[in-house]
C-alpha cells in the first residue's frame, strides 16, 4: 500500500496530503506517472463531482442530507401515525394511491404534483391508527399521456414486496410498518485490517433442495463461517429480484430485502449475529442496471423510457437485457445514493461489493472489447463520465458518513485509480477483485498438463496490480461455479468425485492431485495475489459439480442450487481435510497477517523443478508445483535469519496429505546470500506440496492450537 494513498483522505472537497500535491484531481499522477498524459481527463471528472457535491449542497442541503431520500420518498410514517407517501413521475398527468386499505378504488385517494414532478399524498390515521395496515398490499395508480391511459406499478422506494408463484410471477408491493422494530444489539466491528471475504447467497445456503431462510443462514451458516475463520461475508441476492436464477442481478426493488429468504427484521437478525461474531457484512449492490419488467420494475415506471434510465439504445444493455441508469440525472443520484445509505442505516450492512462497475465505467458497457491494459482505453470519448462520477460520489457518501465503511469494486477492464483515495483523484474505492486469477486457473486446468505450469506467468498473473490499490485475491468465485463452467475441484477430479472421495476407497492418483493442487492453488493465491481474499460458498471444501438455478431448462430442479454442507461434516468423506486446511489458512492470515502487509518478495520461479517461493509478513512460502520430482535439501533463499518452523504444511494428514513433511522440523538458516536473500535454509520439498514457515519468535505460545486446525 502507497502511503500517500493510505494518508489522503477520501473526498473530493479535501485538499490532498503535502502541499507539492495538486488539489485538482491529478494528485494521482504522482503515484502513476504514465497517467501524465490524461490530465485533463481526470481534472474533467473530479471537477465534475465537485460541481456535484456543490450543487446538492445548494439544493438540497448536502450529501448527508440528500441521500436519506428514502426518509423524503416512497412511504414515511410520522409519530402520529400520519401516513405520507411521494413518489417521482414526472411523466404522470394524474397520479392515486391505491390498495386493500381503500377497496382498489382508483379516484379516492388522489395524489398532488409539485413542480418536479413529486407526487405527494397524506393519509391521517384512523382511530388513532395508520390508515395503511401493516403488510397490506398498494399500488400507485397514474394516467399517463398515451390516451390517457393507466399505468399501475409498484412503488419504487417500496421497503417490501412479495411473490405468489401460484397465482402470478409478478410481484406484489406491501406497506411495511411492523408494530415493533427490531433492536441491534450489536454494534458493527472495526474495518478489517485483512479481509477475508466468504462470498454466500442464503438461498443456496442447505443441503436441502430448497430455498433456504435468513434464519436458516443465521442458525446454519455464519456459526460455520466463524469457525473457518473468515471475518466478512459477501451477500449476494439479497436485493429483491424478480427472477431467481438470476443470482440476484435482475433488481425489481431496490430497497426491498429479498422476501423468498423471510422477512426484513430476519435479515436485520443476521446482520446483527454477524456482527456479535465480529465478522463484517457487505451487500453485493447492483446499480450498474435493473431489471426491464414494468409492471413490478423501474422501467416505464411514468410511461415514459427516460424517469430513471437512458432513452433508447443507450439505456439498455444488450447483453443482459436490462434497462441503464442516467447516472446524470439529479433524481436518480438521489434514488441510488439513498439506496446505498438505506443499506447502511435500515439494515446496518458495513459496506458494499459494486457489481458490473465495468459496464458503468464505459458507454459500450465493456462489451467486445479485449482491454490491454492501454491507458488511451480508459480516458476519451467511450468512458461513461457520468458513471465515473456517480461512483466517486458513493464512494465520497459512505467514506464521510461511514469511515469504517468498505467499498469493493468488479471491474474487468483495469480502470486506472479506481481504488485510489478521492482527493488524489481517485475513484475511492477500497479494493478491486483480480479477475484475471482465477481465469488463469481455469485456462491452465483445461489446456495445459500440469508439467506446463509456467511458474513466471503464475506469480506475474498473482503479482500484478496497480501500485497503491488494493486488490481482492481469489481462486474461484460464484463466476466460476455457474451452469456451464465447473468448480476447481471438479475440473482437478472430475467423475472420481462420484466414486473416491470417501476415506475408505482408495487414494487415487487423480484424487491425490486434485486435493494437493486445491490446497495449493488456495495458498499461493491467498499468499501472493492481493490485500484481500474471497471464496465462494462451500468451494473450501471443494464443493463437487456446478451451481444451476431452478429454471425451465432444468425442469426447476434445486439438485444444483444448493450447497452440500453435509459433505465436510462427514467423517468418511475427503471433503473434511480441505474444509480444515481452508480454516488453517484463515487463522494462520488472522495470526500473521499477511494480507495487510507489503506484497511478497518473490525470490524463487524455477521453470524447470516447477518451485516458486518468496516472503510476506516475515513468512517463507514454499511450493513445489512439479508433478513429479521431490527435492531434499532444497536451498530457499530468505532475508531474516532465525530458526524457522512449520505453519502451514498442505501435506499434513490432516489435511488429507501424505505427511512427507515433518512439522516438528527446525530449519535454520545460514549465513550465506542465495537467490538475492542474505541468507539460506534447506527444505525437504515433496511433490505438488506447499509450506509457510515462520521464526520461532513470531509464533508466541499456543501457536499449534491456534492455527493448527484453525479451531
Amino acid at each position: 500500500m502507497d502511503p500517500l494513498n493510505e494518508a489522503a483522505p477520501d473526498s473530493v472537497t479535501a485538499a490532498p496530503p503535502g502541499n507539492d500535491i495538486p488539489a485538482d484531481g491529478t494528485g494521482i499522477v504522482s503515484l502513476d506517472p504514465y497517467l501524465e498524459p490524461y490530465k485533463h481527463a481526470l481534472q474533467n471528472r473530479f471537477s465534475k463531482a465537485q460541481q456535484w457535491i456543490q450543487t446538492i449542497d445548494e439544493t438540497e442541503g448536502g450529501l448527508e442530507r440528500f441521500s436519506r431520500g428514502y426518509e423524503r420518498f416512497g412511504f414515511n410514517v410520522a409519530p402520529d401515525h400520519t401516513i405520507t407517501y411521494r413518489e417521482w413521475a414526472p411523466s404522470a398527468l394524474r397520479a392515486y394511491l391505491i390498495g386493500d386499505f381503500n377497496g382498489w378504488n382508483r379516484e379516492s385517494h388522489e395524489m398532488r404534483r409539485d413542480p418536479y414532478g413529486v407526487w405527494e399524498i397524506s393519509l391521517p390515521p384512523v382511530d388513532g391508527k395508520p390508515a395503511i395496515q401493516h403488510d397490506s398490499k398498494i399500488k400507485i395508480s397514474m394516467v399517463v399521456p398515451n390516451d390517457h391511459a393507466r399505468a399501475e406499478r409498484i412503488p419504487a422506494w417500496i421497503k417490501r414486496v412479495t411473490q405468489d408463484l401460484s397465482v402470478s410471477p409478478i410481484y406484489d408491493a406491501r406497506f411495511w410498518n411492523p408494530p415493533q422494530k427490531y433492536t441491534f444489539k450489536h454494534p458493527r466491528p472495526p474495518k478489517p485490517a485483512s479481509a477475508r471475504i466468504y462470498e454466500a447467497h442464503v438461498g443456496i445456503s442447505s443441503p436441502e433442495p430448497k430455498v433456504a431462510s435468513y434464519k436458516e443462514f443465521t442458525r446454519n451458516t455464519l456459526p460455520r463461517i466463524r469457525k473457518l475463520g473468515y471475518n466478512t461475508i459477501q451477500l449476494m441476492a439479497v436485493m429483491e429480484h424478480a427472477y431467481y436464477a438470476s443470482f440476484g442481478y435482475q433488481i425489481n426493488s431496490f430497497f426491498a430485502a429479498s422476501s423468498r429468504y423471510g422477512s426484513p427484521d430476519d435479515l436485520k437478525e443476521l446482520v446483527d449475529t454477524a456482527h456479535g461474531m465480529g465478522i463484517t457484512v457487505l451487500l453485493d449492490v447492483v446499480h450498474s442496471h435493473a431489471s426491464k419488467n414494468v409492471a413490478d420494475g423501474l422501467n416505464y415506471f411514468d410511461n415514459s423510457d427516460h424517469c430513471y434510465f437512458h432513452e433508447g439504445a443507450r439505456g439498455r444493455h444488450e447483453l443482459w437485457d436490462s434497462r441503464l441508469f442516467n447516472y446524470g440525472s439529479h433524481e436518480v443520484l438521489r434514488f441510488l445514493l439513498s439506496n446505498l445509505r438505506f443499506w447502511m442505516e435500515e439494515y446496518s450492512f458495513d459496506g458494499f461489493r459494486f457489481d458490473g462497475v465495468t459496464s458503468m465505467l464505459y458507454k459500450n458497457h465493456g462489451i467486445g472489447t479485449g482491454f490491454s491494459g492501454g491507458y488511451h482505453e480508459y480516458f476519451g470519448p467511450n468512458v461513461d463520465e457520468d458513471g465515473v462520477v456517480y461512483l466517486m460520489l458513493a464512494n465520497e457518501m459512505l467514506h464521510t458518513l461511514y469511515p469504517s465503511s468498505l467499498t469493493i469494486a468488479e471491474d474487468v477492464s483495469g480502470m486506472p485509480a479506481l481504488c485510489i483515495k478521492l482527493s488524489l483523484g481517485g475513484i475511492g474505492f477500497d479494493y478491486r477483485l483480480a479477475m484475471a486469477v482465477p481465469d488463469l486457473y481455469i485456462k491452465w486446468l483445461k489446456e495445459k498438463q500440469d508439467i506446463e505450469w509456467d511458474m513466471g506467468a503464475l506469480c506475474f498473473t498473482l503479482t500484478n496490480r496497480r501500485y497503491g490499490e488494493k486488490t481482492i485475491a481469489y481462486a474461484e468465485s460464484h463466476d466460476q461455479a455457474l451452469v456451464g463452467d465447473k468448480t476447481l475441484l471438479f475440473w482437478l477430479c472430475d467423475a472420481q468425485m462420484y466414486t473416491h472421495m470417501s476415506t475408505i476407497s482408495d487414494f487415487t492418483p487423480v484424487i491425490e492431485r486434485g486435493m494437493a493442487l486445491h490446497k495449493m492453488i488456495r495458498l499461493i493465491t491467498h499468499g501472493l495475489g492481493g490485500e484481500g481474499y474471497l471464496n465462494f460458498e462451500g468451494n473450501e471444501f471443494g464443493h463437487p459439480e456446478w451451481l444451476d438455478f431452478p429454471r425451465e431448462g432444468n425442469g426447476n430442479s434445486f439438485h444444483y442450487a444448493r450447497r452440500q454442507f453435509n459433505l465436510p461434516d462427514d467423517e468418511a468423506l475427503r471433503y473434511k481435510f480441505l474444509n480444515a486446511f481452508d480454516a488453517n489458512m484463515q487463522w494462520a492470515e488472522e495470526k500473521y497477517g499477511w494480507l495487510h502487509s507489503p506484497q511478497a518478495y518473490v525470490s524463487l520461479k524455477n521453470e524447470s523443478d516447477k518451485v516458486v517461493a518468496f516472503e510476506r509478513a516475515g513468512l517463507l512460502w514454499i511450493f513445489n508445483f512439479h508433478p513429479s520430482s521431490s527435492f531434499t535439501d532444497y536451498r530457499v533463499g530468505v532475508e531474516e535469519a532465525g530458526t524457522y518452523r512449520v505453519v502451514v504444511n498442505s501435506d499434513s494428514a490432516a489435511f488429507g496429505g501424505l505427511g512427507r513433511i515433518q512439522e516438528e522440523t527446525r530449519y535454520f538458516t545460514t549465513d550465506f546470500a542465495w537467490n538475492g536473500r542474505r541468507n539460506f535454509v534447506q527444505v525437504y520439498l515433496p511433490t505438488r506440496t506447499a509450506m509457510v514457515l515462520a521464526r520461532e519468535d513470531m509464533m508466541g505460545e499456543g501457536w499449534k492450537s491456534d492455527i493448527k486446525l484453525g479451531f
